[in-house]
């Protein structure tokens, strides 16, 4: 979890969990994070509120004797806290104990053993065992993903260098919309403010880290947007035949089926999504792979070879 993730997520906490108002003067000795001068902690305390109500979560002000003029204090009230905790199911909860199981670790980190042992403080009890579904560790140890996921949660835009289909670093500017996996790799997707359209990019052709560009609320989400359905066309529904050698190009073979093997070298079926990425992943591996068939393919990467040589020299 980056840094000033965890800051909010404290912070939250917090709020939600005092019995009075808490001031500023508390906040900044007792959450871990707001650091520098008196000036650098405001400021930073005034766009962690504004993060905080962007994503719907209300914060009231106010102090202690309303006759006398104490300093400010803020709190959440539990009741208008945007998640109900007391409305949620059985299944709900087992679904939350799941997800702290795959994320253990990654992005929610402590805060959400913590969350569940709160849980448990209230007499809720989670069966996880229960639902007919195999929890997995999930790598999310990349900067730039937790960059894109703190980005997607303020909407605020962002730019990285990408490599396009040639290995040529290009810049990208997009408003992210979410984050998904599919056939092993992490996928952003949002909208491209150049091409003035919503695509996928792959984490692994990230050529430089993410920066925010100007500020926090700067779209909105369409409504229709599901992430699931932009993963599907990352779908492995073509497949070609290839020849590798022996203990090498592991990353293909796990998307591939052994045919047959002859001296240093075997026959694989290999499934893939589009043509570019395919042309990308075979580059990658060099003279260890051999493509077999279809041979338009062949001068398909030929073609992929010229354009990189005149791009590079």
């Amino acid at each position: 979890m980056s840094r000033k993730s965890e800051r909010l997520v404290n912070l939250t906490i917090a709020l939600l969990a005092t019995s009075r108002w808490l001031t500023k003067s508390d906040i900044y000795r007792t959450i871990e994070g707001y650091s520098g001068d008196l000036d650098a902690k405001e400021r930073m305390f005034e766009r962690d509120k504004e993060e905080l109500r962007n994503l719907g979560i209300e914060i009231e002000v106010g102090s202690f004797d309303p006759l006398f003029e104490d300093e400010v204090g803020y709190r959440i009230r539990p009741e208008k806290y945007k998640i109900q905790i007391s409305k949620l199911s059985e299944t709900q909860f087992s679904l939350i104990s799941l997800a702290t199981k795959m994320w253990r670790d990654a992005v929610l980190g402590s805060q959400a053993n913590t969350a569940l042992l709160k849980m448990k403080s209230l007499g809720i009890e989670s069966d996880a065992e229960e639902l007919p579904l195999n929890p997995q560790r999930l790598d999310v140890s990349d900067e730039n993903l937790l960059h894109i996921i703190d980005a997607i949660s303020s909407r605020k835009v962002i730019s990285f260098g990408y490599f396009n289909r040639d290995s040529i670093s290009q810049d990208r500017a997009i408003e992210p919309l979410g984050v998904g996996t599919k056939n092993g790799y992490w996928y952003v997707a949002g909208r491209d403010l150049d091409k003035r359209e919503i695509r996928l990019f792959r984490l692994d052709r990230f050529s430089s880290a993410v920066k925010d560009q100007g500020r926090a609320g700067a779209f909105e989400t369409p409504e229709d947007f599901v992430m699931s359905d932009l993963l599907k066309s990352q779908a492995r529904e073509k497949s070609c035949r290839i020849k590798v050698r022996t203990d090498k190009a592991h990353a293909l073979r796990k998307f591939s089926t052994v045919i047959s093997s002859e001296h240093d070298w075997d026959i694989l079926d290999l499934s893939y999504a589009s043509q570019d990425q395919l042309i990308r992943d075979l580059l990658w591996h060099r003279d260890d792979v051999v493509i077999v068939e279809p041979l338009e393919l062949v001068a398909d990467i030929k073609r992929a070879l010229e354009r990189i040589e005149a791009a590079h020299g």
